[in-house]
């Protein structure tokens, strides 16, 4: 029996959190024991708590907000520390479709990959606000140039690890992870896979992204990476 751990990082997301939660797969595959981990990002509002009405297996806690690279970081470690064999994150926003974890996986469970990114840009996006669309294009074209290697969404929210990921992947800094992570993770020798999903806009809650936000933490972040290895 493998254990998946599904993470959901969380920071005043109460209104469509459960949605997420629920629409998770829990019996998917026979062999494939599913839990769901979600990691509360210091919220103010009722988060945790409808978390566990909904029927989450852990909840992780941060007594104050400490960013997205810092929850999922911690909520990955803490899948790995709780013997998951692979694991899954996916925002808690409800953007990303989490029935289609099985489809994100697969390519781990097949023994094809190490690492999944779920694609949004594999097929048509609509009602994504141009300034997303040309920053996610911005930024995925920045790692398919520093890693040589092509792909078509490398800012998206929803991806998948294997075990061995799980224990060697290391985030650089709190305020995100998307283009670090993916960085860390390939110059290790990792495989990636890419998985088509579909995509709608955020129906509920503001996204904490902003542009000051990337020129002064995910630009610096990208440099201290690049020059780790």
């Amino acid at each position: 029996m493998k254990k998946l751990i599904i993470v959901i990082p969380a920071f005043n997301e109460e209104e469509s959190i459960a949605r997420v939660i629920g629409k998770v797969p829990r019996h998917f595959q026979h062999d494939v024991q599913v839990e769901v981990l979600v990691v509360n990002d210091g919220s103010t509002d009722r988060t945790e708590e409808v978390a566990k009405a909904a029927g989450v297996e852990h909840i992780l806690r941060f007594s104050t907000n400490r960013g997205l690279g810092a929850a999922v970081r911690a909520g990955l470690k803490k899948a790995y520390e709780l013997g998951a064999d692979l694991a899954v994150m996916i925002d808690a926003d409800d953007e990303y479709p989490a029935d289609h974890i099985p489809r994100v996986v697969a390519p781990i469970l097949d023994g094809q990959a190490d690492y999944v990114l779920a694609s949004r840009f594999m097929r048509r996006v609509k009602g994504m606000k141009l300034h997303r669309r040309l920053g996610n294009y911005f930024f995925t074209a920045l790692q398919v140039i520093l890693l040589r290697q092509w792909i078509t969404d490398g800012q998206t929210g929803f991806r998948a690890f294997s075990r061995s990921v799980l224990r060697d992947l290391e985030i650089i800094h709190d305020y995100n992870y998307a283009q670090v992570m993916t960085m860390n993770i390939l110059r290790k020798g990792y495989r990636l896979r890419e998985v088509d999903i579909p995509y709608k806009v955020r129906q509920t809650g503001e996204s904490f992204i902003t542009f000051k936000g990337y020129v002064t933490n995910v630009f610096p972040a990208i440099w201290r990476e690049w020059r780790r290895q």
